[in-house]
């Protein structure tokens, strides 16, 4: 895995949403430096609170993509 890894969270609950983004973490090479959530916020905000809330003192920082449906999980500076 290098550069960008996207991981996309639709129509997961909150349990298999943070067992996926724990194993995307966990995966993560030297080479990774953002993984990007694609979580969505039509259908609520849920996932997208639990990604905000859980991982920002796990990783560099957090931004947040076009709109509000897609977080990047910042590992390191590119």
């Amino acid at each position: 895995m290098s550069g960008i890894v996207e991981l996309d969270l639709h129509g997961k609950n909150a349990y298999q949403a943070r067992v996926a983004v724990d194993a995307a973490l966990r995966r993560a090479g030297r080479g990774t430096y953002r993984i990007r959530l694609i979580h969505g916020y039509h259908g609520g905000t849920a996932l997208r609170d639990l990604v905000r809330r859980e991982y920002a003192d796990r990783v560099l920082r957090l931004e947040t993509g076009v709109g509000s449906g897609i977080t990047d999980l910042v590992l390191r500076e590119f």
